[in-house]
């Protein structure tokens, strides 16, 4: 059984191949490598190729064939979002519809999204529930609520068979230190951290102290990328299965703030961590937190390296592995 993997050169994309693999399924990876790194995919049967140009898409469907598609191919920042919707309109929203238009010609009606708590927006109430409204507080999360909304019209149109994940803030690195994180750019904290500590001149940032939290600094649920991973292959045998499909969330139900982040990366390194305090980047939320609940009962999904300690030292690893690289 063959899977296509968009994306799949990628931070997620990387471990989820990998955990797709162990589970005896074949994986042919779609990226244009502008954020995606050749050496991640080790090996297997990558396709280089851009969602936005339909060509590209109609020539891999007629030349593979795939029994589900698992899409992560998009662009992530939320800063840059703001300051460029344009180019997050048009990649993101044209990409997936390239993508759904190629694999239901050619009779592909499985597919996992990769998608966000940033369809949320500012929470109500935490944890959040996948049923708690959708108001996505920047141009990032806007393209993920607009393609679960495309998801929801050609399930009922054309027996799409789809299941949705809202990652909440992934984290960490393979623990047998084959794949990691390589941003670059590097937005996310926890790398932020790490490089900082390894990497001279690089001043770590805290943008923002003064949110409605305990200490002043944002609060998020952090999940390990191994368990996002092998959550994506449970969601795909479920579909294969024929069960129910929908909008999941992935989250430990566990949230850090910025400073308590800060000290867990002390205790596990043995470094101090030095940074400037800025202020809120626009978009940013006080608390995102996830209810797992969903993810327990149609999964059967449990996070198993999802301690925040575990995300930090298998983080540590590899940027000090990667670091020895360069």
């Amino acid at each position: 059984m063959t899977v296509l993997v968009t994306g799949g050169a990628g931070y997620i994309g990387s471990h989820t191949v990998k955990a797709l693999a162990k589970a005896g399924f074949e994986v042919v990876v779609f990226d244009n490598l502008s954020s995606g790194h050749r050496e991640l995919v080790r090996g297997r049967n990558l396709v280089e190729g851009d969602l936005t140009n339909k060509g590209e898409v109609h020539s891999l469907f007629a030349e593979h064939t795939f029994e589900a598609v698992i899409h992560f191919a998009s662009l992530i920042q939320v800063g840059e979002s703001f300051h460029d919707p344009h180019k997050y309109y048009t990649a993101n929203l044209i990409s997936s519809l390239n993508l759904l238009e190629c694999m239901l010609e050619a009779g592909v009606h499985t597919f996992i999204f990769s998608s966000s708590a940033a369809v949320y927006g500012e929470p109500e109430t935490v944890p959040l529930l996948e049923s708690h409204p959708l108001r996505p507080a920047n141009p990032y999360g806007q393209t993920k609520f607009f393609v679960e909304s495309i998801l929801r019209d050609y399930a009922r149109a054309y027996s799409l068979r789809f299941i949705s994940l809202r990652y909440f803030n992934a984290a960490g690195a393979d623990p047998e230190g084959e794949l990691g994180e390589l941003h670059e750019p590097e937005t996310h904290l926890i790398p932020n951290i790490l490089r900082s500590l390894l990497e001279e001149g690089r001043t770590l940032e805290v943008y923002g102290i003064d949110f409605p939290t305990p200490d002043g600094t944002p609060v998020r649920d952090y999940i390990h990328v191994t368990d996002l991973a092998d959550a994506h292959v449970l969601a795909l045998k479920k579909l294969l299965e024929g069960h129910e499909g929908g909008f999941i969330n992935l989250g430990a139900n566990q949230g850090f703030s910025v400073r308590e982040v800060i000290h867990h990366v002390e205790k596990v390194t043995g470094r101090t961590v030095a940074y400037t305090e800025g202020a809120r980047r626009a978009g940013d939320v006080p608390v995102l937190l996830a209810s797992r609940a969903r993810a327990e009962e149609w999964l059967g999904w449990q996070p198993g390296h999802s301690d925040l300690e575990e995300i930090i030292r298998t983080a540590w690893a590899w940027h000090r592995l990667w670091h020895g690289r360069e």
